[in-house]
């Protein structure tokens, strides 16, 4: 191909990524845990769900392994918002890789107080509202419904001039509904999806696996289910879908940006192979180079804002 390849993508708000693979909140820690990962394949790193407050998480077990997929229970085990501000942001500033810090919280005010202390922190290039998380006891509060996904996305919209991606969760009726109702409370791209509630039983025990009983379902098993709410959020808003659940190869990634999304984010994929990040950005870069395009832009198969019908 004469023209060189542009993999840069735009999630709003002056935050431009130079490939369209991330990692996904939860996956790849704060950055500093994944020697195998090639980080100049990466456009953006989503760290851990972060909180005003330290949290240990759920007890053990957190992790289960299910058939095409697995489950966790985690419960935002992370340091809190003043740790990673002093401490990690500072380290992210050298990266030439932006990181995007998921925020999460039992309550808007969680929330507004960890935007307001992230915003003007250098090494902090966006944040990522996690409204979703099925693994604490008020995790899914803020997704369910729109109105209530609205004021936070609008408390949080008001403290902070960073890029705001809100995390969608597909447990619920009108997934579309909720991503228009963020969007229209200053929300800069939407994040779709967060993992299904599942659970698994020990039967020899007789009792459920993870401690806390249900978890979040992610994998290869959720991958079509994803798939169509990317479908339907990308054909009914006006800003950028992130692509996620069970992309485990290019051909997996590449199906999520026909269908509409902007990027994509990698997150079982990378307990089992960390070197999947390199091969899915080069997979995309060949696929179109295969068919003679030059960008991004040319591979959604239906233009924007097309109304998706289920």
């Amino acid at each position: 191909m004469a023209e060189q390849l542009d993999l840069s993508v735009d999630l709003g708000r002056g935050l431009r990524l130079r490939s369209p693979v991330m990692v996904a909140s939860g996956t790849f820690g704060y950055g500093f845990d994944a020697p195998l990962v090639d980080r100049t394949a990466l456009g953006a790193i989503v760290t851990k769900g972060t909180t005003p407050r330290a949290r240990e998480g759920n007890a053990p077990t957190r992790i289960a392994e299910t058939p095409s997929g697995m489950l966790n229970a985690i419960g935002l085990q992370n340091p809190g918002v003043d740790h990673v501000a002093r401490v990690y942001a500072p380290m992210w500033a050298a990266w030439d890789v932006p990181v995007i810090v998921n925020v999460a919280g039992d309550a808007v005010d969680d929330y507004v107080a960890v935007a307001r202390r992230l915003d003007g922190v250098a090494g902090v290039a966006g944040l990522e509202l996690n409204i979703s998380c099925p693994n604490i006891a008020n995790g899914l509060q803020f997704g369910l419904d729109p109105r209530p996904a609205a004021h936070l996305t609008t408390a949080v919209r008001a403290v902070t001039r960073l890029p705001l991606l809100v995390k969608l969760t597909p447990n619920v009726t009108d997934i579309v509904a909720v991503g228009r109702a963020v969007e229209e409370a200053g929300a800069d791209a939407v994040s779709a999806i967060n993992t299904y509630v599942g659970m698994a039983i020990d039967v020899r025990h007789r009792r459920p696996v993870l401690s806390r009983g249900s978890g979040g379902l992610s994998g290869p098993a959720i991958k079509p289910l994803a798939l169509h709410a990317v479908w339907q959020l990308s054909g009914a808003l006006s800003i950028p879908v992130v692509g996620i659940g069970g992309i485990m190869t290019a051909a997996d990634a590449l199906e999520f940006l026909l269908a509409g999304a902007t990027a994509v984010q990698l997150g079982t994929v990378n307990y089992v192979r960390p070197q999947a990040v390199r091969e899915i950005h080069d997979g995309i870069a060949a696929h179109l180079e295969e068919h003679d395009l030059r960008d991004l832009g040319a591979l959604p198969i239906r233009p924007a804002r097309v109304e998706a019908h289920v």
